[in-house]
C-alpha cells in the first residue's frame, strides 16, 4: 500500500533532520501499536545515513550484539563488542561529532525491562556531548503513558531533553475515504463504515484489510474473523504483556464496556468486579479507555460513562473475545453469523462516533460531543459548539432517514436550550449513512 497522508509530520521530521546537521536533535514519536510510526520515520528521514534499531525485551548483551551489526551495515563502522547499551550509545555520541546521521530507537520504553539504568546513563551522555553532536535521535514508543513518564515526569532523568514531540493519530475520515476509494472506487457508505468500525483508521490494520480483499462490508467482516486472520490474535497480543495476573478482570471490564455497559454501576453488575481501580488504570496507565460526560455537565459531575478509545479493540472485544471459545475451536462461521446478526445495532453506534469525528475534523467547532440526562433519558447523538460564532448544532443520527424525528429532537433539546447562558443560533440536523 502506498504512503498516505502524514504531510505535516513528514515536513516536521524533515525540518528536524536538517537542523541536526548543526544542532543535536532528540525527537519523541508516539502513537498506538501499528499506527505507522516506523513507516513515517523511514519515509521522512532520507537525506542522511539512517540507523534503525528495535528495542526488544531481551538481554542487554544480545541487544548490543544485534545493534553493532546494524551500525556496521548502515554506517560502515565497526565499534567492536559491547555488553552495555550505555557504553554503545556513548560511542555513537562520539561518532556523531564527525558524522551527521539519524538514529531511531523503536519501542524505547522497553529499556525499562532490559536495564532501567539506560535512561539515566543516556541523560548524562546526551548532556555531555550534545553541544558538539550532529545526531538526529528519534525515540519511538507505542505505550504513550510510559513514554510520557520517561520524558515528562520531573523525577525522570530524561525529563526536558527532547527538542521535539510528535503524536501519530489514526487516519482521518477524509483520508480513510481516499484510501478505500483507491481499492474500491464504487464503495458504499456501508463499506466505509465497516472499514472504520474494524480498523479505526490504524494504518497497519487498514493495509492488512484492504490488501487482502476486505473492500466491501461483507468481505471486511469475513476478513476480520476468517481462517488465518491477522486480526483475531492481534487484540490479545496488544494486551497480554501488560495486564499480568489481573488480566481476567481487565478483560471482563473491557468486554462489559464493549457490550455497552458503560457506567461504573453497570460494569460492576455485568462483571461482578468492583471496577474503580481497574478503570483508573485502564484510563491513566494503559490509555485504553476514556471517560466522558454529557454536554454542559461540570467536571465534578458523577454522570460519567466510559468508552474504549480504539475502534479495533472495541470490535475485537465485542466479537472475538466474547466468543473466544468458538474462535479457539475454529468455528469462525458461528462468530461471523453473530457479527452479521448484531451488525445493524452495533454499526449504528459506530456511525454516531464516525459523524461526530467528521464534524470535529472540519475545524469549525471547539467542542463536539453528545448529551443525556442523569437518568439516561433524552439522549442526543451530536452536539457541535462554536462558542466564538455562538453556533450550536444539535443532531440526531440514525442509519435510515425514516427513523429521524426532528420534532422529537427539539423536544429532547429543551434541557440544553434552557441552560444556554448566552443566545446561540441553533440548527437541528438529522444525519444518516448518506452523510458519511
Amino acid at each position: 500500500m502506498k504512503f498516505y497522508n502524514r504531510e505535516k509530520e513528514t515536513f516536521a521530521l524533515q525540518q528536524i533532520e536538517r537542523l541536526s546537521a548543526s544542532y543535536a536533535q532528540m525527537t519523541v514519536v508516539t502513537g498506538r501499536r501499528r499506527i505507522g510510526k516506523t513507516t513515517l520515520v523511514k519515509q521522512a528521514c532520507r537525506q542522511i545515513p539512517f540507523v534503525y534499531f528495535f528495542i526488544g525485551r531481551k538481554s542487554e548483551t544480545m541487544l548490543c550484539r544485534e545493534f553493532t551489526e546494524v551500525i556496521a551495515n548502515t554506517l560502515g563502522i565497526d565499534l567492536g563488542d559491547f555488553n552495555s547499551f550505555s557504553r554503545l550509545f556513548g560511542m555513537l555520541m562520539q561518532q556523531s561529532k564527525n558524522i551527521n546521521f539519524t538514529l531511531v530507537l523503536d519501542e524505547f520504553q522497553n529499556f525499562k525491562y532490559v536495564n532501567e539504568a539506560v535512561f539515566s546513563d543516556m541523560q548524562n551522555l546526551w548532556d555531555t556531548n550534545k553541544a558538539e553532536s550532529k545526531i538526529n535521535l528519534i525515540v519511538c514508543g507505542s505505550v504513550s503513558t510510559m513514554i510520557s513518564k520517561i520524558f515528562d515526569d520531573r523525577k525522570e532523568p530524561l525529563y526536558g531533553r527532547a527538542n521535539n514531540r510528535l503524536h501519530l493519530r489514526p487516519f482521518s475520515t477524509t483520508v480513510l475515504k481516499e484510501i478505500l476509494n483507491d481499492f474500491n472506487p464504487h464503495f458504499t457508505s456501508e463499506d466505509l463504515l465497516a472499514l472504520y468500525m474494524t480498523t479505526g483508521g490504524v494504518a497497519k490494520y487498514v493495509e492488512e484489510m484492504l490488501t487482502h480483499g476486505g473492500i466491501t462490508k461483507d468481505a471486511i467482516l469475513k476478513q476480520f474473523i476468517g481462517y488465518g486472520s491477522y486480526f483475531v490474535p492481534e487484540g490479545k497480543e496488544m494486551l497480554s504483556d501488560d495486564f499480568g495476573r489481573d488480566s481476567g478482570n481487565y478483560f471482563s471490564i473491557l468486554n462489559a464496556i464493549a457490550e455497552g455497559e458503560n457506567t461504573r454501576g453497570n460494569i460492576k453488575s455485568y462483571t461482578g468486579v468492583e471496577p474503580g481501580g481497574y478503570l483508573d488504570k485502564l484510563e491513566k496507565q494503559y490509555d485504553l479507555i476514556y471517560r466522558y460526560r454529557p454536554y454542559l455537565s461540570s467536571e465534578q459531575s458523577h454522570n460519567v460513562k466510559y468508552g474504549i478509545k480504539d475502534n479495533f479493540l472495541r470490535f475485537w472485544f465485542r466479537f472475538v473475545q466474547k466468543y473466544i471459545s468458538a474462535v479457539e475451536i475454529g468455528n469462525t462461521d458461528y462468530v461471523l453469523n453473530k457479527m452479521q446478526a448484531d451488525y445493524e445495532t452495533y454499526s449504528g453506534i459506530v456511525l454516531e462516533q464516525y459523524l461526530r469525528q467528521q464534524y470535529a475534523e472540519t475545524g469549525q467547532y471547539n467542542l463536539v460531543t453528545n448529551y443525556w440526562e442523569r437518568d439516561g433519558s433524552n439522549e442526543i447523538d451530536l452536539i457541535a459548539v462554536n462558542d466564538v460564532e455562538r453556533r450550536l448544532i444539535i443532531g440526531e443520527i440514525k442509519r435510515q432517514a425514516q427513523r429521524i424525528n426532528i420534532n422529537l429532537l427539539k423536544e429532547k433539546a429543551r434541557h440544553i436550550t434552557a441552560k444556554q447562558k448566552r443566545r446561540y443560533s441553533i440548527t437541528f440536523v438529522g444525519l444518516t449513512l448518506d452523510d458519511m
